[in-house]
């Protein structure tokens, strides 16, 4: 929300989160132009992000937790599109929902749309290498890039707001403290979230879409 992140970290979340955006806007306006990707696929993975993560939920302490609903996005079409629907998603729930924050959007589109779409593609890549199977793959990578980012957004906070005297210590401290919070909520969240992104793409594929169907016969995707 805004004016919790003190003004160096929103400025250096920012400089981070800018760069992957770009790359992302690139490859999805590629993508559209060559064919690989069709606007109404990459819109509904937009919608399932923006429709997962503006489910508010409760949490110890009086903070809430919510799904993350990239694993869709990771899975079709790479972790920097996914940067790129998220802070288009990020930015209209603090514009419209008051849910996050202008000051708070490079943290979060950095922990939600960055760090955590990149492990679940690490995971997804993995799997699907190993023959594990299309379903499975999407709810593991769902489940992943969901955690990760609860788990960069406590060090996020602790960094800017360590325990005690402060140091390596204290970030570490505050950090574990984070962490015990969302993870009462944040675990079943997740694995919620995975039975449903595969369930989605399973029902995509059934239905013989072209995005769902590329990715489920290859299990390679640019990042």
């Amino acid at each position: 929300m805004e004016g919790f992140l003190p003004p160096q970290w929103c400025l250096l979340w920012y400089a981070f989160a800018l760069p992957f955006v770009a790359l992302g806007a690139w490859r999805i306006k590629r993508s559209i132009e060559s064919g690989e990707a069709s606007k109404w696929m990459v819109a509904t993975a937009a919608a399932f992000i923006f429709v997962l993560s503006a489910l508010k939920m409760p949490s110890v302490t009086g903070s809430c937790s919510h799904p993350t609903g990239t694993g869709v996005a990771v899975v079709l079409y790479g972790p920097s599109v996914t940067a790129f629907l998220s802070v288009i998603v990020l930015l209209f729930q603090a514009l419209l929902l008051a849910h996050g924050g202008i000051t708070t959007l490079g943290a979060n589109t950095a922990s939600m749309g960055i760090i955590g779409p990149f492990a679940g593609f690490v995971v997804f890549k993995a799997l699907r290498k190993f023959g594990v199977g299309f379903a499975a793959s999407t709810f593991a990578t769902a489940c992943i890039a969901d955690w990760v980012t609860y788990v960069v957004t406590s060090f996020q906070l602790a960094l800017a707001f360590p325990a005690g005297a402060g140091g390596f210590a204290g970030v570490l401290h505050s950090a574990a403290l984070f962490l015990g919070i969302f993870a009462v909520t944040q675990v079943p969240l997740a694995i919620a979230e995975g039975i449903l992104a595969a369930a989605l793409l399973k029902y995509l594929l059934k239905l013989g879409v072209e995005d769902v169907r590329r990715i489920a016969e290859k299990e390679v995707v640019a990042a």
